[in-house]
């Protein structure tokens, strides 16, 4: 990630999910999507960048803490800058 990086996680309390500002915000976030699923892991992915955007896609599997089996797929939007993300937005398929 960049100097000043902004990721967005699909889910929270705004339309845009949960938004975390800033290096450290962006650290604590993405630990606290490790601590929540210990075992996740991501496969059948391909990624794709044209000029300073790029998209993964991706499947997720895993455990959660309450030991629920966890199988989504899902896409980032990224927005590059100098070499580094500056902006990743996560979405996932909401499985009912």
């Amino acid at each position: 990630f960049g100097d000043d990086p902004v990721l967005e996680m699909p889910r929270g309390s705004h339309p845009w999910g949960h938004r975390a500002d800033g290096r450290e915000e962006v650290r604590k976030s993405l630990a606290m999507r490790f601590e929540g699923i210990p075992d996740v892991h991501y496969g059948e992915d391909r990624h794709f960048v044209c000029g300073r955007r790029g998209v993964s896609e991706w499947l997720l599997t895993g455990t959660d803490r309450g030991g629920r089996k966890i199988r989504v797929r899902g896409c980032d939007l990224f927005e590059f800058d100098r070499g580094k993300i500056a902006r990743k937005d996560s979405y996932w398929k909401i499985v009912e």
